[in-house]
């Protein structure tokens, strides 16, 4: 179910019309818009250049704001490609989500394996951390190696270390971590990124994962601002260009296949305001450098951040099955925001998206649905709600007006889906 409602750029979320009085029409148009919206999705959306967007060559790009999500371009962004080595990512939070669990420590030492060392090592030629064959390596020295230096072989040795095989590893740790965090786009044939059919990867899901690990794991996220790692008394400098060329730069990864072209994830913080970029399948590293900052630079010089609604302020209200009241108030804990460009007067869509009616009984606190705005024809951001109250359940007669209630629904709406 969602409730829209209508968001002047200069009101006060004071001002804000409830959303329990919207009428059954309101509500299917918001559902008709979704539909559009997201098929949308697989073109360039945003500002057209003359009106002060961004213009840029990279085949697929995302920029989006990293507290809120907000979505400040997007082109081409479900678009599956070779993510090349930035496909590493997926293997950190892996084992980022198994250290925070107590799965694995730190200190836990893998081995490297012939596998390894033939395929992500010194004799492969790619990217690697020089591995010795055979050696014991610390899980905390690993992670070092597949985020600075890139290592193939620090990956390679993470995923046997874990799972006892790669193949086993990209199918049950990566893919079921990956629905888990909902990337349902993302597939995987190794831990390393190298060339394989299976790897596929869509720039909005990296930048959603690279959400994650900054917003999830800000401890164990320093690594990748870290400007250099040495092994085997090999040192190598790290492979983001933007860590030298940005101010505020600190992540995350690069990459690069022939089948996926250069690729780039990256993020920088100015004024306490934190962007994520991804582009890929661009042919020259100077111009994926290039573009990467250019889009950062666009986003921090173009967008400001504003907040819709304050923490626990009623945003809404669902309706409620069999209970003492037809409908609960529904809150964020924290403020809801979302980034708008600085200039321009443009309307803002907020909805309220719930699988509904919420059966009673109602505990304070349960997490009911999401607050999605729309800034223009695309996604601005999108937050958590949650019952700011607690809803008991009703009398004998209100849940059997609610079921009669809900029966008529269902009759109605099974009529409407076969016009």
């Amino acid at each position: 179910m969602a409730a829209e409602i209508s968001v002047p750029r200069k009101s006060r979320a004071a001002d804000l019309i409830p959303w329990r009085g919207l009428t059954a029409a309101v509500l299917a148009v918001a559902v008709g818009w979704g539909g559009i919206v997201y098929a949308a999705n697989n073109s360039v959306q945003g500002a057209k250049k003359e009106d002060g967007g961004f213009d840029g060559d990279a085949p697929t790009a995302i920029l989006i704001e990293a507290s809120s999500g907000s979505v400040l371009f997007e082109k081409n962004a479900d678009e599956l490609r070779a993510p090349s080595s930035m496909m590493k990512l997926m293997t950190v939070e892996v084992v980022f989500n198994a250290i925070k669990e107590g799965k694995v420590k730190l200190t836990d030492e893998y081995r490297i394996s012939e596998n390894a060392w033939r395929k992500g090592g010194a004799p492969a030629g790619g990217s690697t951390m020089f591995a010795i064959l055979n050696s014991k390596v610390s899980v905390d020295d690993l992670l070092k190696g597949a985020i600075i230096q890139s290592g193939n072989d620090s990956c390679i040795a993470l995923a046997e270390g874990m799972a006892g095989n790669e193949r086993i590893f990209a199918a049950d740790f990566m893919t079921k971590r990956a629905r888990e965090l909902g990337l349902t786009k993302s597939t995987f044939g190794n831990s390393s990124g190298l060339p394989d059919p299976a790897n596929k990867m869509t720039v909005r899901e990296l930048a959603k994962l690279s959400r994650h690990l900054i917003l999830t794991y800000p401890d164990m996220y320093r690594l990748f601002g870290e400007r250099e790692f040495t092994w085997n008394k090999i040192r190598q400098q790290n492979r983001n260009p933007l860590l030298n060329t940005l101010n505020g730069a600190d992540g995350l990864k690069t990459g690069f296949t022939k089948e996926g072209g250069y690729g780039m994830v990256g993020s920088a913080v100015q004024n306490d305001t934190r962007l994520i970029v991804v582009i890929n399948g661009l042919e020259d590293p100077d111009d994926r450098a290039s573009e990467a900052k250019k889009m950062l630079e666009w986003g921090f010089r173009n967008f400001e951040t504003r907040t819709l609604f304050a923490a626990d302020q009623p945003v809404g209200y669902a309706k409620v099955f069999g209970g003492e009241s037809r409908s609960v108030k529904l809150a964020s804990p924290v403020p809801i925001k979302v980034m708008v460009p600085k200039s321009g007067n443009e309307k803002l869509i907020a909805r309220i998206v719930y699988n509904g009616p919420v059966r009673a009984p109602v505990q304070a606190g349960q997490p009911v649905g999401v607050v999605r705005v729309w800034r223009g024809t695309h996604i601005a951001g999108e937050t958590p709600v949650y019952a700011a109250e607690a809803i008991g359940t009703g009398s004998t007669m209100r849940r059997a007006l609610d079921g009669a209630s809900e029966l008529v629904i269902g009759v109605f709406r099974a009529g409407a889906e076969k016009l």
